[in-house]
């Protein structure tokens, strides 16, 4: 993987021509989301009281499947729960950026699903809370790469038909140059790892979202005797590699 500072383990796929590579490290580290609770978001300087988090910029969807869940699940949401009801619905809630891309649309500097301090119902995503209201998961609502962060599924062809999907966390590089600007990342910050369990067990829905039923039952099995055994590697931004 290029990293001596991080413990992998890879597996060939039971029915697929595709092998699955997870970063070990990671997926047993204790990280977990505190949006709301000392996250200092993604703009240039620490920004902590805005209470953005990561919804600072319009979400990129990653296909057409993507934009419809999201679009019906804007329109499912009350007024109670969704601070810019009026303008989604009245200027949609999908753009194509400059680039082309297509993203949330920006209401008020940041992502139009995003209510803000002051809010009658708190600060947060509006679908997040839609979901939690009404028993759902998160993921069953939320752009996917709103649900799947920190996780990252890379992949690569061999040429001859055989895949190679890497399970890693997001780090700032990936985000591109765009990345540079960031003040913080929570995957680089030590008061982000003090969840009360590994990400394994903590985003297991994602996981299997990611990598199907099969595979994350494959993954924990062969993490939770992991876990039992010799100590793991720290995450590098813990032990402060």
């Amino acid at each position: 993987m290029g990293e001596t500072d991080r413990e992998w383990v890879s597996f060939e796929d039971p029915t697929e021509e595709r092998t699955w590579v997870f970063d070990v490290t990671f997926l047993l580290s204790r990280w977990a989301c505190i949006f709301g609770q000392g996250c200092q978001g993604v703009l240039t300087g620490p920004a902590a009281a805005l209470v953005q988090g990561c919804c600072s910029y319009g979400a990129h969807f990653t296909d057409a499947a993507d934009e419809a869940r999201t679009e019906a699940a804007a329109a499912t949401l009350t007024a109670e729960q969704w601070q810019f009801r009026k303008e989604g619905r009245t200027r949609g809630v999908i753009k194509t950026n400059a680039g082309g891309e297509r993203v949330t649309r920006m209401v008020a500097d940041a992502c139009v699903f995003l209510n803000r301090p002051g809010f009658a119902g708190g600060p947060g995503c509006a679908l997040h809370r839609a979901a939690l209201e009404r028993g759902e998961r998160p993921m069953d609502l939320k752009p996917d790469v709103c649900w799947q962060l920190p996780l990252r599924r890379e992949e690569r062809d061999d040429g001859g038909g055989h895949i190679t999907s890497t399970i890693v966390e997001w780090k700032r590089s990936d985000w591109g140059a765009g990345g540079d600007e960031f003040h913080w990342w929570c995957t680089e910050a030590p008061e982000a790892f003090t969840g009360a369990g590994a990400v394994y067990r903590s985003m297991a829905d994602e996981l299997a979202g990611l990598v199907g039923d099969e595979v994350y039952g494959r993954l924990a099995t062969y993490l939770d005797a992991r876990a039992g055994g010799s100590v793991p590697l720290p995450h590098p931004t813990v032990r402060g590699g």
